[in-house]
């Protein structure tokens, strides 16, 4: 009997079924195009599962790229590297081991904690609960289901008042971000916690209202916790194809799996059959539609890679306010550093990390809403995705002072 419990326990510690023992990540320069080839040559003939950029195809020249291996093929890419002669590093030398020093918050309860990763339904009791707690400034609406029908919660936060402005911030489009999640949580905690007790806290809430869509692709981020922690994608499923999911940030309607996306259904950046195909896409696309003339700003929030984004990802091209964006999240930067001295770079999202059509804040900006960014929190491949939980109050924290500094600057500067 107590080798059965004793069993019972380590599965519990470590719920996922895909085993990473022996699996590693590689970081890899890459000087030119001669090289960028080999590296989709090895994609193609080897399941290397990409973690920046997200796909082969995204790889530019006189960067690194960080990818992800199996332990069985380990062998046969450190070969490939080592022939073609590329400069190359290991990040993680074993997955599995990182993978479970993520959970290494000594904060020793079973139910919610602003400290640890929580499941999908910790996270739901905690909106349920934060909205219940919270009457006049907290509450809750159901803006969707996703394709396996869980519904999609969305919290508003501010003091009620008519015709007020609004920010929308999303978390969790890409499941395994689990930073992400996180962070949306700290803030609904941070805006209950201080309003009426810190000054610019409660000003903004007297005169903004937040949306804070806590964690978009659900079903993904179950699939993350129970089946593979690596998994990106949503769930949906569709006839004539074995692979499952749609990259949701390709699947927005802003130059539609023109650039950095995938036509095929398997690749983890598929752009899916349409735009707006998926129902968590669709929900989040209609919610901003409707709520256009109140929402002035828009944050989405990944990882990794400490970046702070602005349009345009789809394209080249600069947004007409490009000056006034790339000042504010300098700020926004200097502001974030100010904590920790963790360094962010900030940028148009084609340039400063790859071009990639369909994502939400060029979309969101295409809308109208001229304040719009993607956020990539830590870190910058040390963990990667694998962030322990350590790192989530000093993450949160730096980053809620990155979001204060523009929120403010776009309540000084409504339209």
């Amino acid at each position: 009997m107590l080798l059965l419990l004793a069993l019972v326990s380590v599965a519990l510690a470590h719920p996922f079924e895909e085993d990473f023992d022996g699996n590693r990540v590689f970081r890899v320069s890459v000087p030119d195009e001669d090289h960028i080839n080999l590296i989709q040559e090895l994609a193609n003939t080897k399941p290397i599962d990409f973690w920046k950029p997200d796909s082969a195809t995204q790889v530019k020249p006189l960067t690194t790229v960080d990818f992800h291996v199996r332990a069985e093929d380990v062998a046969v890419v450190e070969n490939f590297l080592e022939q073609n002669e590329f400069h190359y590093e290991v990040l993680i030398s074993n997955v599995k081991n990182v993978l479970e020093a993520q959970f290494d918050s000594h904060t020793r309860t079973s139910g919610h904690s602003y400290t640890k990763y929580n499941k999908w339904e910790t996270i739901e009791s905690w909106i349920k609960q934060v909205a219940s707690e919270n009457p006049d400034l907290v509450s809750q609406s159901t803006i969707g289901t996703t394709f396996e029908g869980r519904n999609m919660y969305l919290l508003k936060i501010g003091k009620a008042k008519p015709n007020k402005p609004a920010i929308f911030i999303d978390c969790g489009f890409h499941a395994r971000e689990w930073i992400s999640p996180a962070f949306c949580q700290w803030f609904v905690r941070e805006a209950v916690r201080t309003y009426g007790q810190e000054i610019h806290m409660t000003q903004l809430l007297d005169e903004l209202d937040f949306y804070v869509l806590p964690v978009v692709n659900i079903d993904g981020y179950v699939y993350t916790w129970t089946k593979s922690r690596m998994w990106r994608k949503t769930r949906s499923t569709r006839a004539g194809s074995s692979c499952v999911g749609v990259d949701p940030n390709r699947n927005f309607n802003a130059g539609w799996c023109e650039v950095g996306a995938s036509r095929s259904p398997c690749s983890d950046t598929y752009c899916g059959p349409a735009a707006e195909s998926e129902k968590e896409t669709k929900a989040l696309a209609d919610f901003i539609r409707k709520n256009l003339s109140s929402i002035k700003a828009y944050f989405t929030i990944h990882s990794y890679s400490q970046m702070m984004l602005y349009p345009y990802s789809y394209d080249y091209k600069l947004p007409e306010n490009y000056e006034e964006l790339n000042a504010l999240v300098k700020g926004a930067a200097k502001e974030l550093a100010s904590l920790h001295g963790t360094k962010y770079t900030y940028g148009p999202g084609a340039t400063t990390i790859y071009p990639a059509a369909g994502g939400s804040d060029d979309w969101a900006y295409d809308q109208g809403i001229k304040y719009s960014f993607t956020f990539e929190l830590r870190d910058t491949g040390i963990y990667g995705f694998l962030l322990p939980e350590s790192q989530i109050r000093q993450t949160c924290e730096e980053t809620m002072l990155a979001v204060k500094y523009i929120a403010n600057y776009v309540l000084e500067h409504l339209y």
